[in-house]
């Protein structure tokens, strides 16, 4: 499983510094932390998640997804308007 999460985090970062760089869209530092930290809070999570779920503990897979996920996506999506709204000012 990890093999293909990795091989899909290589290609997604290969595109997004491609499109990067085809529109011309610099980021800046804290928009790269933040990102980076909202990864690797959503792959805790998923790891947990599914280990959880083999241990037979749904309810603890459950509150992996509230208390660590959610996290995640909100800095993912905070890192995505952080730079969607300086390249919309350009």
């Amino acid at each position: 499983m990890w093999l293909i999460i990795g091989l899909i985090l290589g290609v997604a970062f290969l595109g997004l510094i491609i499109g990067l760089r085809t529109r011309k869209i610099s980021l800046t530092w804290y928009e790269w932390l933040i990102s980076a930290i909202g990864l690797s809070l959503l792959l805790f999570t998923i790891q947990n998640y599914f280990g959880s779920l083999a241990e037979i503990e749904p309810k603890a897979a459950s509150m992996f997804l509230l208390v660590t996920g959610l996290p995640a996506l909100i800095l993912l999506a905070l890192a995505w308007q952080l730079a969607a709204r300086r390249a919309k000012q350009s």
